[in-house]
């Protein structure tokens, strides 16, 4: 911070503008506003006075006399602040190991969507007793809250005993089911 002071503060006092003269001719104004000779020496600066900066301004194009390839070339090496760049792709990035498995949803590296999980695989995922409980609800491991809640009510009314003349059988299938539902739903909510 301090180098930095001591650098303004040395370019604040060598630089007084009354010293300075217009620098278009013919003109007796002071120097204050200073402007680049050309596109190739932009630290190389004419010192004019406000009105003729404001007309060499109004004049100047930076991008005069260059082809559109040119100023393409230009604009892009603008855009990375003047330093090299590598391509990405097969060629220029490092190589994943194929041991590893990335999910790349979004196809940040260019192979395409990863294979999506088959009901098989997530069901293999979840623990045993969310399993047994969409396998007694016969309902799929990405089932909604609504889903588990309509299919519940179904079969609440298929195998109540009430329903079904004061079975045992429909009432311990209730029983599970009661057991299965409270399993998914504790799932689902958190």
């Amino acid at each position: 911070m301090t180098r930095a002071r001591r650098t303004a503060n040395a370019l604040a006092e060598s630089y007084d503008p009354r010293l300075r003269a217009c620098d278009q001719p013919g003109c007796l104004g002071e120097g204050m506003f200073r402007a680049p000779k050309a596109r190739d020496r932009l630290q190389d600066y004419f010192w004019f006075c406000l009105a003729h900066v404001r007309a060499y301004n109004a004049a100047w194009d930076f991008y005069r006399g260059m082809s559109p390839g040119e100023i393409e070339r230009q604009v892009r090496n603008d855009t990375v602040w003047q330093r090299p760049t590598w391509p990405l792709g097969p060629s220029g990035r490092r190589q994943r190991p194929e041991a590893v498995e990335i999910e790349d949803p979004f196809d940040i590296f260019g192979e395409g969507p990863g294979p999506r999980p088959t009901a098989e695989s997530r069901m293999r995922d979840l623990p045993p007793e969310e399993r047994d409980a969409l396998a007694i609800l016969d309902l799929a491991p990405d089932v909604t809250l609504e889903e588990l809640k309509s299919r519940y009510k179904v079969l609440v009314k298929r195998h109540h005993p009430d329903a079904n003349g004061g079975d045992r059988q429909a009432e311990e299938r209730v029983k599970a089911i009661n057991l299965a539902y409270s399993t998914l739903r504790k799932r689902l909510a958190a």
